[in-house]
């Protein structure tokens, strides 16, 4: 991957490793000179398998990949695997979001809608996806699946109050400002 957006405090590139797991997965690439997020590739090789939720959210299947392809079919949840492995920096997290042309023309969608990635994470990195449109969805090998970006994380203490916070501005509660 190359072309780093992401800076440290003295202004200079973060990297971010990519551990290839096969030798045919694809490295994360940025599509424009003006990306925000890097595409995040499919890895379906012939005779793989991908565990395939169904609509109940119980029930799964390991399907196997036939043509370097699977269908994924309404409601159907997935979980395609990338091949790689992120070797995330300390003090960052990468976070997968779904890829806007997929979402509008195929109803194609995270099902965490956000995955976050650890730095402390270092197993092949899967992608949730799930169909919600009414139409089966064929995911192919080499397919970009989803967007990655490399997140700087806030140091955070979380510190407990005896007393609730004072009302600002605002009026009303959870929904009032519309919709």
């Amino acid at each position: 991957m190359e072309n780093w957006r992401v800076v440290n405090d003295n202004n200079e590139p973060v990297k971010l490793g990519v551990y290839r797991i096969y030798e045919h997965a694809m490295l994360p690439t940025f599509a424009t000179d003006g990306s925000a997020c890097f595409d995040v590739y499919a890895s379906l090789p012939d005779e793989s398998t991908v565990k395939v939720y169904s609509s109940n959210f119980q029930d799964y299947a390991k399907v196997l990949v036939r043509s370097d392809c699977i269908t994924i079919y309404n409601g159907h949840r997935a979980m395609i695997p990338t091949g790689i492995i992120f070797d995330i920096p300390q003090g960052y997290s990468v976070r997968l979001h779904a890829r806007s042309g997929l979402a509008l023309k195929n109803g194609i969608v995270l099902v965490n809608q956000e995955a976050v990635i650890d730095s402390d994470y270092v197993q092949e990195t899967f992608v949730l996806i799930e169909n919600t449109s009414l139409v089966p969805f064929e995911v192919t090998d080499g397919m970009r699946i989803c967007q990655g970006e490399l997140v700087k994380n806030i140091p955070t203490l979380i510190n407990e109050y005896v007393v609730p916070p004072e009302e600002r501005n605002r009026k009303g509660g959870f929904g009032s400002t519309g919709v």
